[in-house]
């Protein structure tokens, strides 16, 4: 039976997912039929404390609460009425980092968020200890980092968790994290479906002398396959959420997900030879594998969908901020000229007009380097648009080169995924402001890693939507119904958004452009050290 939103909310069938984002909380409640009915949202910032990115526990609380509140407010405006029981809720958030408590329960350290990269010595003999690549961002990192330092509260470590565990913990009173976040604290076996016993044993062994109490394995949280259930909400639970006091204690939880799992989720991309690119301020592209790749690559991370396949995961810093940028300067000519400036226009004319450049830019480079870029090795960057006289310097050109460089770098990861890794796949799906302009995004990308490449109506929903409808997977599947197939038939239906394939003579454009940018990287590191 259908009901329809009120009811659904009344009935205690709608179904709540919260993210913590890096810029904003969101939370999205969605009906029976996955179907978003209302959304919250609260605004908030990281801090730079004694060197370090951080989010304040009041800020975490503070910011959950007022996106709670958010959502029952427009839940009471839309539908005139209270949220008092939800059918399941899911708790999604930036993964990695470093949440590190004492027997009491007491947070040891501000919150280290995965933006932090003080832990290049410890990532680096990881790397070479466990013969995989261990970046930065992992917890794992931030552990070994925090021992190499003498931190004196490594001693005192009784659980170490994400954003996303440490918020359901607290709601729910289990120390559980699902797979896909839990991949990103250190590796977790495709086979076991858990942390690597080998690595563990590894880390173990090396930090013995030591002398901690603890073992890895004691602090860490259990691993949960997307549709396990997670916990129930508790009373402290219920009061620490909805501080109204309406919502009941007892609704289960799935396993809470880092985003990148709920970004597969919400865009499809949890079976084997699928794809999704996230591309916005920054860009990720995550490709779930057949197999293990024959050896650990620098420039790609491994890490797992929530139900627990292995996903080669290709980061970079930069993506569209500084292709905004130059598109803010159009904007004040515009203004200067006396036009009224509409900015969904500006980027239409300007990102159609690139499409009418050579398919190789006519030899201009970008590079859009607003912080540094891991994959081509650069601690810092400096924006830069560099051309020589004899270029064909004309504006769709100019559009296109700084097209080109927000996926630049996403290229050179995805080609050694694709050339040298000889990695097959289905389908890949864009989304994120790049692909806001229809067909142009994703025209590029598809040249960029010549691939077809789908944009679906629903991918601006983001994680939030994403985790709840993990939280949807864990109460509506059918016995044995696998996570994949559940997508497919309950949420998708078939719908696998517009589709865009490369053509020949993009492909071949990129490749020339790309071959010139890999060239020009000296002048990028000329410029970190010579500007300060």
């Amino acid at each position: 039976m259908n009901l329809d939103s009120k009811s659904t909310i009344e009935a205690g069938k709608a179904i709540l997912g919260i993210e913590f984002g890096s810029t904003r909380i969101k939370a999205v409640l969605i009906d029976q039929e996955n179907n978003p009915i209302a959304q919250g949202s609260h605004e908030w910032e990281n801090q730079l404390v004694d060197g370090l990115w951080t989010y304040s526990v009041e800020a975490i609380w503070y910011g959950l609460q007022d996106c709670y509140a958010d959502l029952r407010a427009n839940v009471k405006k839309l539908y005139d009425t209270e949220i008092e029981i939800l059918s399941a809720i899911g708790i999604s958030a930036m993964m990695h980092g470093y949440m590190a408590f004492n027997k009491k329960n007491e947070i040891l350290v501000p919150f280290r968020t995965w933006r932090n990269t003080n832990t290049a010595q410890a990532a680096a003999e990881l790397s070479e200890l466990f013969v995989y690549n261990i970046p930065l961002r992992w917890s794992i990192s931030h552990l070994y980092q925090a021992i190499l330092d003498k931190e004196e509260h490594v001693k005192d470590i009784d659980y170490l968790t994400t954003l996303a565990g440490y918020a359901h913990w607290q709601l729910t009173g289990t120390k559980v994290l699902g797979i896909g976040d839990a991949s990103g604290m250190i590796p977790v076996d495709p086979v076991t479906k858990n942390y690597s016993a080998e690595m563990v044993d590894k880390f173990d062994k090396l930090v013995s002398p030591k002398g901690y109490d603890w073992k890895l394995r004691d602090i860490l949280p259990q691993v949960l396959l997307a549709g396990e259930n997670a916990g129930f909400l508790t009373e402290e639970g219920a009061k620490k959420l909805d501080i109204s006091g309406h919502l009941k204690p007892g609704i289960p939880f799935c396993p809470p997900e880092g985003d990148a799992g709920t970004g597969m989720v919400a865009t499809n991309a949890v079976k084997q030879r699928t794809g999704n690119v996230s591309a916005g301020t920054s860009s990720f592209s995550m490709i779930v594998l057949e197999k293990d790749l024959s050896k650990p690559y620098e420039m790609i991370d491994m890490v797992t969908t929530p139900d627990g396949s292995l996903v080669a995961m290709v980061h970079c810093n930069n993506c569209t901020s500084d292709l905004n940028a130059w598109i803010g300067l159009f904007k004040e000519y515009q203004e200067l000229l006396g036009i009224p400036v509409d900015m969904n226009e500006v980027f239409g004319k300007l990102y159609n007009h690139a499409l009418t450049g050579n398919a190789d830019c006519g030899g201009l480079l970008s590079y859009n380097y607003i912080s540094g870029e891991p994959v081509t090795g650069l601690a810092e960057g400096r924006p830069l648009f560099v051309r020589s006289a004899n270029d064909k310097f004309n504006l769709a050109n100019f559009m296109r080169t700084h097209l080109y460089a927000s996926v630049g770098v996403l290229k050179i990861g995805n080609d050694i995924l694709f050339n040298e890794e000889k990695v097959k796949v289905d389908r890949i799906t864009g989304h994120g402001g790049l692909f806001k302009t229809k067909g142009v995004g994703q025209r590029i990308l598809a040249a960029a890693i010549n691939s077809p490449i789908s944009v679906m109506e629903t991918a601006g929903e983001g994680g939030a939507w994403g985790i709840a409808l993990l939280g949807s997977y864990l109460v509506n599947k059918e016995k044995g119904q696998s996570l994949a197939y559940f997508l497919d038939e309950k949420v998708f239906a078939g719908d696998s958004g517009v589709e865009v394939s490369p053509t020949a003579e993009d492909v071949a454009g990129f490749n020339t452009y790309i071959e010139n940018y890999k060239a020009g990287l000296g002048i990028e590191e000329a410029a970190v050290k010579l500007k300060r």
